[in-house]
């Protein structure tokens, strides 16, 4: 019956291209809600000179991330939020990815220096003018370098970041997780499989044995963390490893997706859109 339609009249012939197509998108939307292995592919900021390499990666794998950004020393322009990088990060947000702070000066907690009822953290920031000083901050101004990055995002992208903030080495403190939930940001972190490893030093975690490690030991539901550019690293992670690693994955069945879709973290996203 369909092949008598599509071999019949015109009309009967576009009718069936019409069906095709919608078909094609039915079916494509239905594979993308029928995620049964999901993962979390998160980057953090850094020297950005991979950053194009790593959206081109991304795009050709249709993947979309989450970034979560500070304004950090670039190898090129003004800082990763600087105005150099905007059409970058503007491109990204066209393309359907999601952001979250990862504090405005990537200020790294060290301890934390205030009582429950006056809440306040040393810190290190190694960006800005303070790098690589050592401080006391209120938790209301560390609520302000949260929010003054997602803030800067907006600005640049037009798209309202998640509710969401990863601090500086993951490092934090159950106070300072506690006071930035009071003014809004959940902290994510990432899972231990999900550690790619690309801080390493080349020398003893080669692109290989990254890429074979990540393979044999990410699980489903996995956050995924990986950076735009890691000064230290001789041996680029990125785009090296990259494709090959979303590549694998797809194999072995798994499917990518935004925090803004994780189960720990849905709700809270839920408040931006």
């Amino acid at each position: 019956m369909f092949l008598s339609a599509f071999c019949g009249s015109r009309s009967r012939r576009r009718d069936a291209i019409v069906l095709i197509a919608f078909w094609a998108c039915f079916t494509s939307a239905t594979a993308q809600n029928e995620c049964k292995k999901p993962l979390y592919l998160t980057f953090d900021t850094g020297h950005m000179e991979v950053a194009p390499l790593v959206a081109e990666v991304l795009r050709r794998q249709q993947v979309h991330v989450t970034f979560f950004a500070a304004n950090e020393r670039t190898k090129e322009g003004d800082g990763s939020l600087g105005d150099h990088w905007a059409p970058w990060w503007r491109a990204r947000a066209a393309e359907g990815h999601e952001f979250a702070s990862h504090t405005w000066n990537h200020t790294y907690w060290r301890a934390d220096a205030g009582g429950a009822s006056h809440p306040a953290f040393r810190v290190r920031p190694s960006a800005g003018q303070r790098e690589g000083q050592s401080f006391v901050m209120s938790a209301a101004e560390y609520c302000e370098e949260i929010a003054r990055a997602a803030d800067r995002l907006k600005a640049i992208t037009g798209k309202t970041p998640l509710p969401l903030f990863r601090a500086p080495g993951g490092k934090t403190s159950a106070q300072l997780i506690a006071s930035a939930k009071a003014c809004g940001y959940v902290h994510v972190g990432w899972s231990p499989a999900g550690f790619l490893g690309d801080e390493l030093p080349s020398e003893t975690a080669s692109n290989t044995a990254l890429l074979n490690k990540a393979l044999r030991d990410v699980r489903s539901g996995d956050i995924l963390l990986a950076h735009l550019g890691i000064w230290s690293r001789k041996d680029a992670w990125a785009p090296a490893v990259l494709e090959p690693l979303i590549e694998g994955l797809k194999q072995r069945g798994f499917c990518f997706r935004t925090l803004r879709d994780h189960p720990d973290y849905a709700a809270a996203a839920a408040q931006v859109r």
